[in-house]
Formats: structure tokens, sequence, C-alpha cells
């Protein structure tokens, strides 16, 4: 009699990136609080530098570092990341180290001259801020001038022979209706949309009620993006969305503590670029180990790496498909982190909100807002003038989009 043997199971890659990685994929590292903006929705809540931001000696051995660890790329951002005046030699030094930069930007630096020099240059991807197609739409939320800013920028890029810069949106209530618009402008300048969902962190927690997408909204969102968005980045931000229906490309889970981070200027190191506040805090990178002793060993990333009961969510059979949505959107909200997503679109998040005292919701961590008024300051539409920067990057793009998981 012929023995039959059982298969041996593969663990899937969603499996493994559940238990964590011994290095993140990729990170987000804040260089700078320092912004020429006051965007209202800022996820670190920019504006001002902070005095102890890492030095360039010290910015150089975490690029050293995550060479050894064999990081695939970092997102820089802030802030404005290239007022600091050794952004170009810190770049320079990480593609030179075999670390692949990404930098979010609000075009503020973006001339012809640098625009050459990044043409010129490899593993550097730019990625330039847009909330809205129209300067109307736009600069209501980022301040006056900066959409025709923003423009220049890609303009510079294009005109030097750039390929393949991006446009990265973050979805509000005022320009879901300007998705087709987005997509024309990337292509007029010869760039890839990219599109990110809005935090309730930063700044972007005084204004979440105001800005996030309508319900009706979200279906919008996730009708285009079925229907158009194979060339559109996501980050994976969108993978509440899956519950409509079939899931979004990418990873569709909630990479926090397990393959991404974020690194902040002073060198805190946060599970999740969107959850800046003590209860993410897993450490800082100048205390003995460095950011591999944070990775691998602190608290707080091997409790994001136990099993996770999902709470009430397990019970819904769309589960599978958003894991519960975002842990910052529940934490900011004031929802508990294994119940459902503020955003839900089966509703149960509305349900959740509708119970929760508002008044106590936790307040993001450090406040680096401009302390007097900013020129050309953001108003958002219809929304009272209120002082606020740039929202922080995040996975450019999904290094495993398109994967079979």
């Amino acid at each position: 009699m012929t023995a039959v043997l059982e298969p041996t199971r593969v663990p899937k890659l969603i499996d493994q990136f559940e238990l964590g990685l011994d290095a993140p994929i990729c990170l987000t590292w804040e260089l700078t609080y320092a912004c020429n903006l006051a965007c209202v929705h800022c996820l670190s809540a920019s504006g001002r530098r902070d005095p102890r931001e890492l030095s360039t000696s010290q910015a150089k051995a975490v690029i050293d570092e995550l060479q050894r660890m064999q990081v695939f790329y970092v997102n820089i951002g802030g802030g404005e990341p290239t007022v600091r005046s050794d952004f170009w030699e810190l770049v320079d030094y990480a593609t030179a180290h075999q670390v692949g930069v990404k930098f979010s930007t609000n075009g503020v630096k973006i001339t012809p001259e640098v625009a050459q020099r990044l043409a010129g240059s490899d593993y550097v991807d730019v990625q330039i801020s847009l909330d809205g197609a129209t300067a109307e739409v736009n600069d209501a939320v980022r301040g006056a001038g900066s959409f025709d800013m923003a423009c220049r920028a890609l303009q510079n890029l294009a005109d030097a022979g750039f390929r393949d810069a991006k446009i990265s949106v973050v979805c509000t209530r005022y320009n879901i209706s300007q998705l087709d618009e987005f997509k024309a402008l990337a292509d007029r300048f010869g760039a890839t949309l990219r599109l990110t969902r809005l935090r309730p962190a930063g700044r972007g927690a005084d204004v979440w009620n105001e800005l996030h997408p309508t319900m009706p909204q979200q279906r919008e969102l996730y009708d285009w993006l079925v229907a158009h968005g194979e060339g559109v980045l996501t980050g994976d931000s969108f993978f509440h969305l899956a519950a409509f229906g079939d899931a979004l490309p990418g990873l569709n889970l909630c990479g926090a503590g397990r393959v991404v981070c974020l690194i902040d200027p002073v060198g805190d190191v946060y599970a999740c670029p969107f959850a800046i506040h003590d209860a993410f805090l897993a450490g800082n990178l100048l205390n003995p180990g460095g950011f591999r002793e944070v990775w691998q060993n602190s608290e707080l990333f091997t409790e994001l790496r136990s099993p996770q009961t999902g709470g009430a969510c397990t019970k819904c059979q769309h589960f599978d498909s958003c894991r519960g949505g975002c842990m910052a959107a529940k934490f900011f909200t004031g929802l508990p982190l294994d119940g459902p997503d503020p955003e839900c679109v089966q509703g149960y998040g509305e349900l959740a909100l509708a119970a929760v005292d508002t008044t106590s919701n936790p307040k993001p961590t450090g406040d680096h807002s401009h302390g007097g008024p900013v020129r050309g300051q953001s108003t958002t539409l219809g929304i009272p003038a209120m002082p606020v920067s740039r929202p922080v990057s995040m996975c450019d793009e999904s290094p495993l989009a398109g994967a079979v998981l």
C-alpha cells in the first residue's frame, strides 16, 4: 500500500508578517519637525524645529545600522525634510550605503538645479504632497500658494528628466470628487498618483470629524480604486475598505511594529508613523543597542507581534479582509484597539463611536506647531483657521503590491 503524505503547509507571507521580521521592510524617518507650511491635518503637528534633533553624525550612524540590518529603504519626511542644512548630505550617504531613499516634500526646495541633481541620482524617489487637484481645495488645507509651489516642483522634476515622481494625496471629503483630476495631473507631469488615508493624529485629530470622507465617499473611493487603481499607489492605507468586496492590492494588514515603524527627529522609535503617542513609543535609538535593540527586543513590539484576538471584529464575516482596520484611527478616536475601525464600511465603527466620550480621547504626544501666524495660513474649507503642517510619509508603496498572500 502506498503511503499518502500530507502536504507540508507553506506559511503565507501575511502570517509571517504578523509575527514580525528581524528588520523592517521600510521605515518612516522624520528628520525634522521644522516646516514652512502649517497644514491643518499634519500627522506630526510640525512647524518648529526640535533643538534635540539628531545631529549629522548621529543620523549617519543610524543609516549605517539600517544598512547592516538590510532595510530596503527609508521614507524621509517631517516637517519639511529639505529645510535641514544636511539633508542632501544624508540622502547621498544613505544611497551610498545601499539604503534607498523616498522623501516627501511640499516642493519648497525643488529648484531646477535640485531637480537636475535628483534626476542623476540612483535609489532616490521624490514625493510631492498635494491635497487638492485645484488651488482652491489644496490651499485651504495646506496654505495659500502651496498648490503653485508643488506644481512648480513637479514641473522642474519633469523638465530635468526625473522619472516617476509621486503626487501624494491625503483623501478628504473635499477632494474625493477630484480623483480623476488628480490622475490627470499626475499624467501631465509624468508622475504616479499616491493616495493615503486621513488619520486623526497630530493636528489631524482636531479636524478629523470635519475632513474624513463620508460613508458614500468611502464607497466612491473604493469603486474608483477597483476601476482605476492598477497604476495608483495606496501604501496599504485602505485595507479597511476591503469589507466592501475584493481586497485592494497590497498587504491589507496593519504592519505597525511588524514590518514598519517610525523614527522621529530626536531618535524616538514608534510602532506606527500615524501613532505618535507615548502608548506606541518603543524606545530611543540613542540608548545602548541602538535601533536594532529597539526593533528586535522592545516590549511594545514583542506585544504587537504576539497573536491578536481581534476582539469583537472576529465575529464579522469581513474580518479576514480588513483585519479590524487601522490601529491609529481607533486609538485617537477613543475606540479600543480590538474594536472596529471608526470608518468601518459595515457601519460598526459609527455604532462604537456613538458610545464613546470623545472629550477624553487620547491626544498626540508633542505639538510643534508654529507659535504665531504662518504666511498663507491654511483655513480648511468652511472650518475656522487654526495654527496647524504637512503630513508625514509612510511606505510609498507596498513592497508586496500584487503579491499573492
